[in-house]
């Protein structure tokens, strides 16, 4: 299984027949250094400078049986090699004295890779180097965008393409293989070069798993049996959709009224602002004390249980930061359950114009105190679900309890905090039942989300930050074992100029009927951007739209059933189920729901005819019933409310299919014209 072949001074490390490392004298396939690093930080963006004292070349190798050092001079690392559970595991140690680690895996020039966490710009990897550190993914994302310049110039939050609020050490190759390191520190993972693959990080990693298999579908079946996979959703997400509402429950309530007078089916109210509001120049923000404000929800617990008996669910938010000098702040501090800055105080955080403390998740009281909290002040309440926000903001210069460096927790935090609410809904005997979404993760994350969200998309159409970003970031994080994301319906930042429009909510609408979830959000800024309760052309969509998304419950369900028991992402790469198709490999902005529904949403203002590639199959349209059996482009048109969707001839599910292509057809034609590639 693990052979070592030695050709002078060239040694190949191979893994069932396959290729694992290439080393030679003049290419090492590892080095050891130091470096100091400077990382400045601002509201959950990072800045950093790695100064590289050292990078050393451990360019002779010696072979034993079940392991190969690799050294120069008195400078040593040794990889010791087994096989457990069918899969390779490389552990590692060296010499001390080394914060900096490269690693070659070998590569082949066609070869493509995805994952790494989350990453919204870019699906396929390659010919880019991806830096994995949770954080802000910042507004606007491109450098050549007018919304990132603004962002940087006024709030040091523009972002790069690799900025993400999930970084994950992980990824899966068109070599038929996943790796995963173990090590939440700092790292850089460079896919540039064309023979192999450099993995760089700020420690000496303790092992590297790899597993090689013949199809993606076993290759994620096989991932997720090794991080774990969350429990099944809630089956009321698939009885309609969540509206993001607040303004306290009279408001609430007379926002449901207007949307049943539509006839929208809604499944849930999401209320942010359970514990009340807070304003800055940002927009209007949540009061960061977890605790009931009587004053907006004045009887929430007898009106969840009317709201349940017309089968609406009530849900909730809360993040790891508690407002300065409020009654949890004051009852965590007063415990020794806050995070402490250099001279001992309570660490405190700048979330722009108020101030919060860290719940020390590390320390098992605090831990302990804050899963209370949940049960407590959420779940005994009857609430069904909640954000759980802000995993990626833990600042690189506090002390924790544990006692480890905070720039080594600081990717760790994530997985902490999803672990924190894990076990309260475990503990209250409600997984399955209950349910709460995140948006920052780490490895581990598999388990304990139970569900993600894109985060905070700007309202806008631009690429890297708007509407079309949300596709591949559920795509790469469906890659690395994560099967349940969304996003809010319309985007959510409102800065410099970017107005969410009508055209762009109706759009994210029709998409996200082909996603895990559906649910809206107002946005930092409600009164200046379109909410759907203002416009009743909107509404009418959205009834149509959730009428679709309930008629769908049986299929979706099982995409739910192969999530939480096979590790199958709710949203695919074409590539899952069509692997000898190259195109496959190369789109981002189309996904399969699924395997039998494909999806190729608009994401581009004005846009209402559209090019969409269709795999070798039988497919049919799912607003005319046009069947079309050749791979190639088609041109579509895509009218508001008639997204480019195709199920499969000979699904299990073409008579629910054909019944919703009868009920829900355009009463024009739809015209098509075909090329193939």
């Amino acid at each position: 299984m693990i052979k070592f072949i030695k050709d002078n001074n060239r040694l190949e490390i191979m893994y069932n027949g396959n290729l694992v490392i290439e080393h030679t004298k003049e290419k090492p396939a590892f080095y050891l250094g130091k470096g100091t690093e400077s990382i400045l930080s601002y509201r959950g963006n990072f800045d950093f400078d790695d100064y590289i004292e050292q990078r050393i070349g451990l360019d002779e190798y010696e072979c034993h049986e079940n392991s190969v050092q690799f050294y120069h001079q008195d400078i040593l690392l040794t990889l010791s090699f087994k096989e457990v559970d069918d899969r390779l595991q490389i552990e590692l140690t060296s010499t001390e004295g080394f914060n900096r680690f490269w690693m070659r895996l070998f590569a082949e020039r066609d070869e493509k890779v995805y994952g790494c966490g989350e990453q919204a710009s870019y699906f396929n990897l390659r010919g880019r180097n991806f830096p994995l550190w949770t954080s802000e993914p910042g507004v606007g994302r491109d450098k050549n965008s007018l919304t990132t310049f603004y962002a940087n110039l006024h709030d040091k939050a523009g972002g790069d393409y690799y900025n993400t609020y999930y970084p994950e050490p992980t990824y899966v190759s068109t070599r038929k293989y996943w790796l995963h390191v173990d090590s939440y520190a700092y790292a850089d993972f460079n896919f540039k070069h064309i023979s192999f693959h450099e993995l760089f990080f700020w420690e000496v990693p303790e092992r590297v798993i790899i597993s090689f298999d013949n199809s993606y579908l076993n290759i994620i079946n096989d991932l997720t049996s090794f991080t774990g996979r969350p429990p099944k959703l809630p089956e009321y997400l698939l009885d309609g959709m969540i509206l993001g509402l607040q303004g306290g429950m009279n408001q609430v309530l007379e926002y449901l009224d207007v949307a049943k007078e539509h006839d929208i089916k809604v499944s849930g109210l999401w209320c942010q602002d359970w514990a009340g509001y807070k304003y800055t120049s940002f927009g209007k923000r949540l009061f960061w004390n977890w605790v009931l404000d009587e004053i907006y929800y004045p009887n929430l617990v007898e009106n969840i249980k009317e709201l349940n008996k017309d089968s609406v669910q009530f849900l909730a938010y809360i993040s790891p930061f508690l407002l300065d000098q409020q009654s949890l702040f004051k009852e965590a501090e007063n415990n020794g359950y806050l995070a402490l800055d250099k001279d001992d105080n309570s660490y405190l955080v700048d979330f722009g114009e108020f101030d919060c403390g860290i719940v020390d998740l590390t320390n098992p009281e605090a831990f302990n105190w804050y899963k209370e909290i949940i049960k407590n002040n959420i779940i005994a309440l009857g609430i069904k679900g909640w954000m759980a926000d802000f995993g990626e903001y833990l600042p690189v210069d506090c002390y924790l309890h544990n006692g480890y460096d905070a720039k080594v927790m600081h990717n760790k935090w994530p997985v902490l905090w999803a672990k924190c609410n894990y076990e309260a809904v475990k503990e209250s005997g409600k997984l399955g039942e209950v349910f709460y979404f995140m948006r920052a993760g780490a490895h581990g994350s598999q388990k304990y989300s139970t569900a993600f969200w894109a985060g905070d998309q700007s309202v806008n159409w631009e690429q890297h930050d708007g509407i079309a970003s949300v596709i591949p970031s559920a795509l790469s994080l469906g890659v690395i074992g994560n099967p349940y994301t969304h996003s809010d319906i319309g985007g959510y930042t409102s800065l410099h100029g970017n107005i969410r429009t009508k055209e762009l909510f109706d759009r994210w609408l029709e998409m996200s009927v082909f996603t895990t979830l559906m649910r809206t959000h107002e946005g930092n800024r409600p009164d200046e951007n379109f909410q759907f309760y203002n416009d009743s052309d909107t509404m009418t969509l959205m009834s149509r739209m959730t009428k679709i998304r309930t008629d769908l419950k049986p299929y979706i369900n099982t995409l739910y059933d192969d999530a939480s028991t096979k590790g199958y992402p709710v949203q695919r790469p074409l590539f899952f189920h069509y692997e000898n198709d190259e195109m496959s490999y190369e789109l981002q902005y189309e996904y399969l729901f699924g395997e039998d529904i494909l999806v190729a949403p608009v994401i581009a203002e004005g846009k209402t005819i559209q090019d969409v590639y269709l795999p070798q199959d039988e497919w049919v349209h799912l607003w005319t019933g046009d069947i079309y059996d050749q791979a190639g482009i088609i041109n579509v048109e895509c009218p508001i409310g008639y997204p480019p969707v195709f199920y499969r001839k000979g699904s299990p599910y073409q008579s629910l299919f054909e019944s919703i292509t009868e009920k829900y057809k355009n009463k024009k034609d739809l015209s098509h014209e075909k090329t193939i590639i």
